[in-house]
């Protein structure tokens, strides 16, 4: 592991809140409105979650069942859905994030949030963690919108070491499935599992240095606890 990086980067909207069985219900809901008898189950659902991008998901069932939909109308759904449940219950930073937020930002360590979720979700992170995180904390942001490639294709970690002048040595990425972790080791990134609820029983790929339940500064090269 690197002394110290120059960057963190998280990978995904799970390495910093849990929002899974929030975007399940929220799937669900918009299949209802859409009078679709789909219903997404929780061992289904984490199944899904191994290919990254809930428009290209819907997409990909969408072929499997033989039917034709809109995949881009039925995910803005799902994220009104999303929104208005989040607006009701809030967000809530996983276990041990913002201590290493604070601790990178007290060493001028750049954050970075190289996600390849569509923009408008991204928003509604932020809605939600209001008060415990904001976009200025971090100095790269990324959404589906830039790449051309969603995870786990390596694209958007390269696209935020170049806009923070970095090369691969000196960040340090967390993510919470395998898929995205990939996407990290694929880019020459070192890479922290960091599973949420979805993706805890499955196996990381190799290249990904700790696998762990809660985030510690230790682990992203920012030292040991204070005694």
């Amino acid at each position: 592991m690197n002394p110290q990086p120059k960057a963190i980067l998280f990978g995904a909207i799970g390495t910093l809140c849990e929002t899974s069985e929030l975007q399940r219900q929220s799937f669900n809901a918009a299949f209802r409105d859409a009078g679709l008898d789909w219903e997404w189950g929780r061992e289904a659902y984490r199944e899904m979650l191994r290919q990254p991008g809930g428009k290209d998901r819907i997409a990909a069932y969408a072929e499997e069942k033989g039917v034709e939909v809109d995949a881009e109308r039925l995910h803005r759904a799902k994220v009104a859905h999303f929104r208005a449940r989040v607006g009701q219950e809030g967000l809530a930073l996983r276990a041990g994030v913002a201590e290493v937020i604070e601790r990178a930002k007290a060493a001028e360590i750049a954050l970075g949030f190289a996600t390849t979720t569509g923009s408008d979700t991204v928003d509604l992170i932020f809605e939600g963690l209001e008060g415990k995180l904001t976009r200025s904390d971090f100095a790269f942001i990324g959404d589906r919108d830039i790449v051309t490639d969603s995870k786990p294709s390596p694209e958007i970690y390269r696209l935020a070491l170049s806009q923070l002048g970095l090369s691969p040595g000196e960040a340090i990425a967390i993510e919470d499935t395998p898929e995205s972790a990939q996407s990290a080791v694929d880019a020459g990134i070192e890479c922290i599992g960091f599973p949420g609820e979805a993706a805890r029983s499955r196996a990381f790929p190799e290249g990904v240095t700790h696998i762990v339940d809660r985030l510690e500064p230790v682990f992203c090269g920012l030292g040991r606890h204070a005694a």
